[in-house]
């Protein structure tokens, strides 16, 4: 059986939430109502998946997110929240969320959701898939052009690095380790033939990436 803390601060959401969770047989280990709590609870309960709102009192939900993905890395964040904003919700995404979901979403969408979550899978919205995908098409088809010698994957690295991210940043965005993206820097790197992440930086904006 999927195990969920629920992280919202309206009583009355958690509580039909947890119904809701409960009749899918998931069970509902416990519920906090900020960010904070929630990174204490989810730390003590080690659930499965930590469902969370984004804008609470007293600890944000991307913070927690933030702190969640770095110290307990097994345990997977769905965001569930009304915010469908580009700033919110690329900043679930480079926090380390793996799904993101409107409060308007269905039953089925929501349990689709939490398994797939808890699964290690990343899941969003219809909608939140949508600037998802692209953000990641518009960025891939200029360094494509003038990156030849670069993978897909380096290209996508080599874009986020042109916007001035850092490694662990794009870890959060491409949902890889950070040796991963260390080695796609490495080798992107050698293929454009700088010596750091500035020479890199400069190549990119000038063949108009970030």
């Amino acid at each position: 059986m999927i195990r969920v803390l629920i992280a919202d601060d309206h009583p009355v959401f958690r509580s039909g939430l947890r119904g809701l969770l409960s009749a899918l047989d998931i069970e509902v280990v416990g519920e906090a109502r900020d960010g904070a709590e929630a990174v204490r609870l989810a730390a003590e309960l080690q659930p499965d998946v930590v469902v969370m709102d984004l804008h609470m009192p007293g600890g944000n939900g991307v913070d927690a997110t933030r702190t969640l993905t770095r110290v307990s890395p097994g345990i997977g964040v769905l965001v569930l929240t009304m915010f469908h904003d580009d700033d919110s919700v690329f900043a679930a995404i480079r926090a380390g969320a793996r799904g993101y979901l409107l409060k308007e979403a269905g039953v089925e969408e929501i349990s689709r959701a939490v398994q797939a979550v808890a699964a290690g899978e990343a899941i969003y919205g219809p909608g939140i898939a949508k600037r998802v995908l692209g953000f990641f098409a518009g960025m891939a088809e200029p360094s494509r052009a003038a990156f030849p010698e670069l993978t897909e994957r380096e290209r996508e690295v080599l874009e986020l690095i042109a916007q001035g991210r850092n490694n662990t940043e794009i870890a959060s965005l491409l949902f890889l380790s950070s040796k991963t993206i260390r080695n796609h820097v490495s080798n992107i790197f050698m293929k454009l033939h700088v010596a750091d992440r500035a020479q890199a930086i400069i190549r990119a904006r000038e063949a108009g990436l970030g």
